[in-house]
Parts: C-alpha cells; structure tokens; sequence
C-alpha cells in the first residue's frame, strides 16, 4: 500500500476515461521511499481501521452463532427444536431491528457524523448480547435478536463511511475491501466457540448461552475505543468544519506537514464536491434526477442482492440442513465443517482482498459470478445423484461439500471485499449515507427472503432448490457485464466522471470560479 507515482489509468467497460490534470491524485503523492507500516501516522491510521471493521466482525459472529446453535442439542431443546416459520423468524429477527432502524441510521450518519453512530449502535448491541443470552423462552430471544439488529445496522451503516472517508487515498481500496472480510473473523470465532460449548453437558443452557453472551465483546470495544479515532473530513466539511477537516487530514494524511500538497488536493477536492452538491437538494428523490443517479442506484441495488442471494445465504443460516440433505447429520461432524469453512473462508478473503487493486472491481465481479455459477451446477448434480442413491454413498457427500468450499472462494473473490469498496466509490459524498441506506434496505429484503423461503424450500424439495439459485447467479453474470463499470484508478470525488461525464467536472468548475486557488488554504 506504498504511495507511488504513477499515473492512474481506468477503463470504464474498456473504455478509457481521461482525468483532468487538476483533478489528478498521482502528482500531489509525497514521494518517500519508506513503507507505510514505518510511517508513524499512516500505521496509527491503518491500525486504527480495526475499530470500525468490528461491525463486520459482529455482524458475521452472529450469522455462525445461529448455524451452531442450531447444530446444539442445548438450543434445540430449550426453544422446542423451531422449524419453517419458527425458526426462519429467529434467522429474521435481527433483520426486524434493522427494518426499525433504516430511518434513523442515514440522519444520524448525515447529522452526528460517522463516530456517534459507531457508538450508540455497538451500546444497543451489547444490550442486546446480554438479553440474548439470558433468553429464558423463544419469545425473549426474538426480541433479543430485534435490539442486536436494530444496534447492528446503525453501526454497520456509518463503519464503511468512516473507514472509505478516513483512509489514505491510495489505501482505500484495500483498506474497505478489508472491511467486509472481518465478517468471517467473527464467523470463524462462533463456529468454533459453539463446537466448544456444545461439549458442557446434553441439559447445561450455558452451552448456548455462553456464545450469545460473547456477541456483546466487539461491540463493547468500540464503545470504549472509536473515539480515539478522529471524525471523517468529509462529514467535517458538509458542516462548514474546515480547520478541523485540514487538521485531521494534516495528523494522518501528511504526518503533520501543514505545506502538503496532498492535503491541500483533498481539501480542494472535497470542497468543490460538497459545495456544488450544497446547492441542490439531496434526499432520496436525487437518485431519480439525472441518468448517472440512476445508474447509481441501479448498482447500490443490485450489489446487495448479488452479496445475499448467490445462494450463501443457505451456507450461512442453514449449513445443518445442507449437511442433513447429504447424509451429514451428527452434531460434532456438522459444527466441525461449520468451523472450517469459517477458517477457510478467513484466510482466503484477506489474501484475495490484497489483490483487490490489482484486479479492479468489475473483473472481480465476473470471475466471482462465473465461478459460483460452476460450482453451483455441480453441486446441485452430486447432491442429486446422492439422493438418488439413498445418501450410501459418502464420496458424493464429500463430494458437494467440496464444492461448498469451491463455491466460498469464488465468493469470496468478487461478493466479500469488492462490494464496500465500490458502493462507497460511486456514492458522492453528499448521498453516501442514504445510498447506504438503499443498499441495506435492498439486503434486508432478500435475507428476508433467504430467512423464510430457504428452510421452508430445502424441506419441502431439498436440492431442486438450488436449481433457482443457478439462475439467479447467471443473470447476475449479464448485469455485471452490461452495468458494471470499472472505478479502479480514482479518487472518491473523481469516480463521479464515470458516471456524470465531463459534466462532473465542469458543473464544479463553473460554480466555483474564483475560489478554486484559494480552496487549499481553508
């Protein structure tokens, strides 16, 4: 993540887009030899990214949680082992709280910044671990997971934003491609916690109680933690903040140099940006104004789908049914796969992530749905074939799990880094927080869909179930390849060129002349 010099080249379906000069990252990058890591202010900020990715560490906690649980013999019997509906309305709880908190989470993001949200979010899911894991019936441990999504969604909203809007310019990609992959530190740590406790006793509740009460540690280190960070620059500007914005910039950006070329850049940049979308209104009706909003909110929409119903769903809240649709039925066996997949699913999206750049986004995008495409076909085979032959044969089992592994690091590739990195590159600065919102509103729909129709499906047909998701994942594929454009190479403000043309630009020019030279100085 060394800063360089050269000059960004970007395709937009191969396509390449010029970058004014003015408006170019590369000149005004400091030119050091030294790595990052022995930079003092850019290992402080980089370090400090770990505060905000715990959002995505709670967030994939509680995915593998609720997998292990349902593998315990513990759980099962103190909620009265829930099926269909039942237990498809615990998988939906959190999505519940978050329903009641999409209102919210966009004004507190635009109006108390990114660091408040942080806060009260990871307070409400300590709360809420704390209900949860004192649950004494079903009914208790709904409303428990209803605060855990309520909390969750405010702090999953303004993380992102803080980590896109704080990094080092040439950082960000990696840096919130990072972000997401945390999810599977948390996933990896219930899967495991869970395989451990299942082991108290067939009648101890603390079995289940222990991993539900361990959901609140993450978010209590942010609650202590997130103000040692500073607030984004960005959300600093909106508010007519400018000292503080260049000050925050010069501490970590520019290692204290207040002469810095790249600071006064930024600053110019974010300025500019913010004034010209100042004096147009910004609510929800903005993605409907012009073609390139449109365009927009066409990806903020598809993306989250893509991220939900490319058929992980089922891995991540109904592992125990696959494994009981191929034969796999023992609880230590099923927590054992459930524990693997997370530390394979771990490892993989941190080494991919650092590919990230490299790649582009829209590569990413096909190779991933292509590649879980494949997988899928062959997975639905070898589960039927093993239906077929009445579950004796164990190689077609091993077989279908294999392909779950396969179908994990395709995924991996293009669903569980890129996404946050491009979301957070096409959204201008002035509807970042509300097209955030979209995109969460679009996921909670379809978890939605994956919590009540999945278990209900692999009931009712089992692996004719997948065929649908086949389908889906091919047309995935043609809306990549005919919607994506390629943001790689740009600054957050520059990316606005793709979708905007020259017109990004002039608009700004135009309504800041004469103040352009003097920007640098705020």
């Amino acid at each position: 993540m060394a800063p360089h010099d050269e000059k960004p080249t970007t395709e937009v379906h191969d396509r390449p887009v010029d970058i004014p000069s003015e408006w170019n990252l590369q000149r005004v990058l400091p030119n050091t030899e030294k790595p990052w890591y022995k930079q003092r202010h850019l290992l402080l900020l980089n370090l400090g990214m770990v505060i905000p990715y715990l959002s995505s560490t709670t967030n994939g906690y509680d995915g593998s949680m609720l997998n292990g649980l349902q593998s315990m013999s513990q759980w099962q019997t103190s909620f009265g082992n829930p099926t269909g509906t039942r237990l498809g309305s615990l998988s939906n709880g959190v999505i519940f709280g978050q329903i009641l908190a999409f209102p919210i989470a966009p004004w507190l993001c635009d109006h108390t910044g990114r660091r408040f949200p942080i806060f009260i979010g990871s307070a409400l899911l300590v709360i809420g671990a704390i209900l949860q894991c004192a649950a004494q019936n079903y009914a208790m441990f709904l409303v428990s997971r209803m605060v855990i999504g309520f909390g969750g969604l405010i702090a999953v909203e303004a993380s992102p934003m803080l980590v896109s809007e704080l990094a080092y310019p040439t950082h960000r990609p990696v840096l919130v491609g990072y972000y997401n992959n945390l999810w599977y530190l948390g996933s990896l740590l219930a899967a495991w916690i869970t395989y451990g406790t299942y082991f108290m006793g067939p009648n101890i509740s603390w079995a289940w109680r222990i991993p539900s009460l361990l959901q609140g540690f993450f978010p209590l280190l942010q609650v202590l933690f997130v103000y040692l960070l500073p607030e984004s620059p960005r959300y600093l500007v909106q508010k007519d903040r400018y000292d503080e914005a260049r000050k925050v910039l010069t501490k970590y950006h520019a290692g204290g140099d207040e002469n810095s070329p790249l600071v006064d850049f930024e600053m110019q940049q974010i300025i500019l940006t913010i004034q010209a979308s100042k004096e147009t209104k910004s609510g929800y009706r903005k993605f409907l104004s012009t073609r390139g909003n449109l365009h927009r909110l066409l990806i903020i929409i598809t993306v989250p789908c893509m991220m939900q119903l490319s058929g992980n769903g089922l891995i991540a809240y109904y592992l125990h049914l696959i494994l009981n649709s191929i034969g796999f039925t023992s609880d230590p066996q099923q927590l054992r796969i459930n524990g693997g997949l997370a530390v394979f699913n771990f490892g993989v999206s941190i080494i991919l992530s650092s590919f990230m750049e490299a790649a582009g986004r829209r590569r990413l995008f096909l190779i991933s749905t292509i590649g879980m495409l494949a997988c899928y076909v062959i997975w639905t085979i070898l589960s039927a074939i093993n239906q077929q032959r009445g579950f004796h044969d164990t190689g077609l089992g091993t077989g279908v799990i294999v392909m779950i592994f396969m179908y994990q690091l395709f995924y991996n590739a293009g669903l569980n880094g890129p996404p946050w990195v491009y979301i957070t590159e096409v959204l201008p600065t002035h509807l970042r927080a509300k097209g955030t919102n979209i995109m969460q509103i679009a996921s909670t729909c379809v978890i939605l869909f994956n919590g009540y129709a999945n278990p209900i499906a692999m009931d009712a047909i089992s692996w004719k179930y997948y065929i649908v998701y086949c389908c889906v994942i091919a047309a995935e594929f043609a809306l990549v390849y005919f919607c994506f454009p390629e943001t790689k190479g740009y600054s957050l403000e520059e990316v606005a060129l793709i979708f905007d043309g020259e017109k990004a630009f002039g608009e700004v020019s135009e309504k800041s002349s004469g103040e352009k030279q003097n920007l640098g100085e705020v």
